[in-house]
């Protein structure tokens, strides 16, 4: 039968801290120190698995694990001295959730459980000090009747506020004994009045009342939130820690406190933490009381005139220092620990490794390094892949509270503040005369590319992670908020409307891209610095990796900052994004809304020395790296002229009547243009498009290998085949246009044509495929779409209520879905290869800045991930870490 609950105490332990997945992080670190020696109050705990266990039995608590329970209280009372509830020398119990990865803050504590009207008279007798007996009887009703009674605890803070009014005092701590008999009569007396129940006065009553609340915490809509945000598995479950009361609140000689090994904002090596006197670990963080600095250091940086621990209890502090110093060498990271003194004796009530800024973490790890703590790839273990946005962004100084106005997805990192505009031509207009704006709307297109170029932020209030917005501005590295759909933008009026607040055109709003708020006006940021330490990680981390890192870029502009980020060249350049801008859009509507091949050829005249110049630029930033471009792929709608005005200026162009092109355009509207005429059925109906981008691409890998002396091998790569003869048809013009070049030139180009897998049927016939495709590069955004049958701009609309009820954890169009996509791309892999055993193969979807789904590509053995320029530090960490813990597995 399965072990449901694990002792410690007294310098012994069942558990250890490998034991983390079973007893959770706290409950396994716990039994750690235990069996260090350190002062740890005794205590057991259940394990996380009886968490599930108890949601499988209906919220109920089984007799199995009752009796489990009830031995292990023996185990505290025969270490105690006390037995629990006795009206003489009572235990009290503290009852904590521990789950595997910790949650700060999300799930529910109890404290002082044990306490009644009788064992309160006994605490104060063995104490010698009623007042506290009362004050913690208190804080137990308060704490038991919010975590499990469900009576919010800011009902009873406003019956203490007014007996401190009444009596005249400031401080909890000036209540006397009796005061505090009064507080507790009255807090029993709301209850009863409230639930209609008194509060329970049976012990054992009120033990599984708190553990059954701690279990129940684990799904609280607090928790749920949390593990998304940070893909916590929900199937974990929490474990639950009950240990014997130690007390900080018995007068003057105790405390308690929190400490850091190192400073968790700078990663400075000095003890970090606050302490009370006289306190309960709650009153540290809910900030009743203003806490004192640990050490002398601390509080004269602080300015405070109050005593430091060092200072007021030197014993405890000497040896809190000693103990400090113990666990970061043991646990060979920095450490947050939670401690008590009770009368003048220390007790650790918790250790676990700290939660820090990405600034800290990365000094943190190089100082380990250097002090022989860790290896080098422990330390590139050590950087959570995804805080380096904290780094690359101007981010919202988390000392400031700003008035928050709405909220939506976070689309694209970083804090951005400007007046608000409601179209590109405004923010371009703008830009232009050095004002900074936020641009509105309500979902972005293509039209817009100018717009969003020139604004320092963007915000729609529709479309998800993987819309329109949110990939053009991650691609530029601008903070993007989508999907706000607690805001309405009035175009007509030129406003926007969230929580109460309308504001105007040229009013001051502030946008978080990392957390998806939208604050009113302006807010202080801090600036992002890349210390000497990120070099150093970076360094170690491109050793170890296997897989390269290219980029998706379509500007030189693009190029050069992902070339500084440290990309290995281009993974995908999108040419339909070249042809939004200026006259590009009025020469390729020209094109599209041709009526014959001679009309078209006209036009393509006109884009092909674009084109020319555009890929030049790539080629001569990337200098000699490889650059793979895709041919047009645009769903031909967002091409199209849609107002009247738009619909004149090009019948002017064309020399055509108005009605004509109405016409025209209407003749070519789509039902489903995402599946519909693009990508190489374009280029199949229209072979001259494919003829003049393959000229402009061999003709400016000339043009740039002359420049720059490298040699270049454009990667010319078509999209959405389905069909090994659509790819022979395309790659014959591609070929044929090859041929011609080098025959103008007189030399030789070197070049591969390769595909997009971004639908089931090519991965499924990649073996065909690649008998003509030289490399394959899985675009993940149209796989996930075409695998699920979601549309990716629709999808926000009911992806967070699938993973609220549990009927997926992650959103697909987020981290890649290793079951069904992830079993295409491995498919489609090993076919490949299993045709043509050199093929490259790389992926160039969102997919590939998310360092989970980086992990699994670095598993199939794929040979590259592409990603936006600011996402290339985020992937060069991942796929060192993915290569690391592979060779770990090995």
């Amino acid at each position: 039968m399965t072990k449901l609950v694990y002792t410690f105490g007294e310098g012994q332990a069942e558990g250890r801290a490998r034991n983390h997945d079973v007893l959770g992080g706290k409950g396994a670190n716990l039994a750690e120190m235990c069996s260090l020696g350190l002062p740890v109050p005794p205590g057991f705990t259940i394990i996380a698995d009886a968490c599930s266990d108890y949601y499988a039995a209906g919220k109920r608590i089984d007799t199995v694990l009752k009796e489990e329970i009830r031995r292990g209280l023996e185990t505290i009372e025969a270490s105690t001295g006390r037995r629990f509830g006795a009206k003489d020398r009572p235990l009290l119990l503290s009852v904590r959730s521990g789950a595997r990865t910790s949650m700060p803050g999300m799930m529910d504590t109890v404290l002082n459980l044990g306490l009644n009207d009788e064992t309160v008279q006994a605490l104060g007798h063995d104490a010698g000090d009623a007042r506290f007996a009362w004050d913690s009887y208190r804080r137990f009703i308060q704490m038991y009747a919010d975590v499990v009674m469900g009576l919010d605890h800011e009902i009873f803070e406003e019956i203490l506020e007014d007996q401190k009014a009444r009596l005249g005092h400031e401080f909890d701590t000036e209540l006397t004994a009796t005061d505090w008999q009064h507080v507790v009569l009255l807090y029993k007396e709301l209850i009863e009045e409230e639930l209609g129940e008194e509060f329970p006065q049976d012990p054992e009553e009120q033990l599984w009342g708190a553990v059954g609340a701690v279990f129940s915490s684990w799904m609280s809509p607090r928790a749920v939130t949390y593990r998304q945000l940070h893909n916590i598995p929900g199937t974990w479950g929490t474990a639950v820690n009950i240990q014997a009361m130690v007390f900080g609140n018995l007068g003057n000689s105790s405390a308690t406190g929190v400490a850091f090994t190192r400073n968790p904002s700078t990663g400075e090596k000095s003890l970090y933490g606050e302490f009370l006197v006289n306190a309960q670990g709650e009153d540290v963080v809910a900030g009743i009381r203003t806490p004192q600095s640990i050490t002398e250091e601390g509080r004269i940086n602080s300015g405070s005139d109050r005593p430091s621990l060092e200072k007021l209890m030197p014993e405890a502090f000497a040896e809190l220092t000693r103990i400090c110093a113990e666990l970061e060498a043991h646990f060979r990271d920095m450490q947050d620990i939670e401690f008590t003194i009770e009368r003048g004796k220390l007790w650790m009530l918790q250790t676990r490794s700290g939660k820090r800024s990405t600034k800290a973490a990365m000094k943190i790890a190089v100082d380990m390094v250097d002090e022989k703590l860790i290896t080098e790839e422990q330390a590139v273990l050590r950087i959570e892949p995804s805080t380096l946005d904290q780094l690359l962004h101007p981010t919202i100084d988390p000392r400031v509270q700003g008035q928050v106005i709405g909220s939506g997805l976070p689309a694209s990192p970083g804090a951005a503040t400007g007046e608000i505009v409601f179209t590109a031509e405004e923010a371009v207009e703008a830009q232009e005369e050095g004002r900074k704006v936020i641009l509105l709307r309500v979902e972005t297109s293509p039209e817009d590319i100018h717009g969003m170029h020139a604004a320092e932020g963007i915000l729609t209030t529709r479309g998800g992670m993987t819309s329109h917005a949110a990939v053009v501005a991650r691609g530029m590295g601008i903070p993007c908020v989508v999907g706000a759909g607690t805001m309405r933008i009035d175009l007509r009026n030129e406003r926007l409307i969230g929580m109460g607040v309308t504001l105007k055109k040229g009013d001051v709003i502030t946008i978080d891209g990392s957390s998806g708020h939208v604050l009113k006006g302006e807010v202080p940021m801090i600036q992002p610095e890349l210390s000497g330490d990120f070099g150093r990680i970076m360094g170690w981390a491109d050793r170890v990796r296997r897989m390269r890192v290219r980029t998706n870029a379509d500007t030189p502009a693009d190029a050069r900052a992902a070339r500084a980020f440290g990309a290995e060249g281009i993974g995908l350049c999108r040419t339909e994004h070249m042809f939004f801008e200026g006259e590009r859009i009025h020469a390729m509507r020209e094109m599209i809304l041709a009526e014959d091949e001679t009309g078209r050829r006209a036009a393509l005249d006109k884009l092909l020395p674009m084109q020319r110049l555009d890929f030049t630029g790539l080629f001569t930033v990337m200098h000699g790296l490889p650059v793979t471009i895709r041919l047009l792929d645009p769903p031909l709608h967002e091409f199209l002229p849609k107002t009247d005005e738009e619909i004149a200026d090009v019948a002017a162009a064309m020399a055509m009547e108005a009605t004509a092109l109405r016409q025209r355009v209407d003749a070519l509207h789509e039902f489903n243009p995402m599946l519909g005429h693009r990508g190489c059925r374009l280029a199949i109906s229209y072979p001259e498009i494919v003829e003049m981008q393959a000229r402009a691409i061999f003709e400016a890998a000339v043009a740039a290998a002359q420049e720059t002396g490298a040699a270049v091998v454009p990667e010319i790569m078509v999209p959405l085949v389905g069909l090994r003869s659509e790819l022979d048809y395309v790659k014959e013009r591609i070929d044929t246009t090859a041929k011609a070049v080098m025959a103008e030139g007189g030399l030789k180009i070197d070049y591969l044509v390769g595909t997009m897998i971004e639908l089931p049927r090519a991965a499924l016939r990649a073996h065909k495929i690649a008998e003509a495709a030289e490399f394959f590069s899985f675009g993940t955004n149209d796989l996930t779409q075409t695998t699920f049958g979601i549309s990716r701009d629709d999808a926000s609309a009911f992806i967070p209520t699938y993973q609220r009820k549990g009927i997926i954890e992650h959103d697909p169009f987020i981290s890649l879905d290793f079951e069904g996509v992830g079993e295409l791309i491995s498919l489609a892999a090993e076919r490949g290869r299993r045709t043509r055993n050199d093929m490259k193969l790389g992926i160039c979807g969102e997919h590939g800045g998310d360092p989970v789904s980086i992990h699994f590509c670095e598993e199939i053995g794929l040979d590259y991930v592409s990603c936006s320029p600011f996402r290339v530090p985020i992937a060069r960490l991942a796929a060192a870490q993915a290569a690391i813990n592979g060779n770990q597995r090995s």
